[in-house]
């Protein structure tokens, strides 16, 4: 049991706290609501599950081995985070009715993980912590516990934008909320690309 307790204590510290991922869940549920923002909770869920088992599996190790991969996909996940910043800053503004917004794709959620540094990190430094012999059946079950609490977590940050959202009635209230939301995805990409920590990451 105190493994399981172990397990999902890392996967909240990793999956509430602030990042690329639950910034843009946050803002879509202030400007397209809750049940909108659900595909990227769940595609984004799905992604980083994906990307978990994957490295539980050997990716990290093959990425470690070929710097030309990695490097690309550094410039991605930068590239990915500056593009969704500027796509919330020249937003206009404008509240979608209940339920009539579309939000975020399911698909971009799982690409965002994927070009993630945080969740690179997170997939990763897990695997390390908790499965680093490669046993199937840890890997399976840190994976499954992770998806749960991952998909609470990033749902919470939707919720708290669709309680934003009673405060931000007109669209220059939202454009300046999407705004301050963009200058923390361009910040994030800058940060992490300046200090190094963007892209997937060596275990050793």
């Amino acid at each position: 049991m105190s493994i399981l307790i172990s397990m999902a204590a890392f996967a909240l510290a990793s999956s509430i706290s602030p990042g690329p991922v639950n910034i843009v869940a946050l803002s879509s549920g202030a400007r397209h609501g809750f049940r909108a923002s659900m595909r990227h909770v769940t595609g984004a869920t799905v992604g980083f599950t994906l990307l978990l088992l994957l490295t539980g599996a050997g990716l990290h190790e093959l990425l470690a081995r070929v710097p030309a991969m990695a490097r690309a996909t550094q410039l991605a996940g930068a590239a990915f985070l500056l593009f969704m910043a500027w796509k919330l800053a020249r937003d206009d503004g404008t509240l979608s009715l209940a339920g009539s917004g579309k939000g975020p794709s399911l698909v971009a959620g799982a690409a965002m993980q994927w070009l993630n540094p945080k969740a690179w990190v997170a997939a990763v430094a897990g695997m390390g912590a908790f499965a680093a012999n490669g046993d199937a059946a840890l890997v399976g079950q840190f994976a499954a516990l992770y998806f749960a609490v991952c998909y609470v977590s990033i749902a919470c940050w939707a919720y708290a934008g669709t309680l934003l959202r009673r405060r931000l009635h007109d669209p220059a209230g939202m454009r300046l909320f999407n705004r301050a939301m963009a200058l923390l995805l361009a910040a994030s990409a800058g940060y992490l690309w300046l200090s190094g920590d963007i892209g997937p990451v060596s275990p050793r």
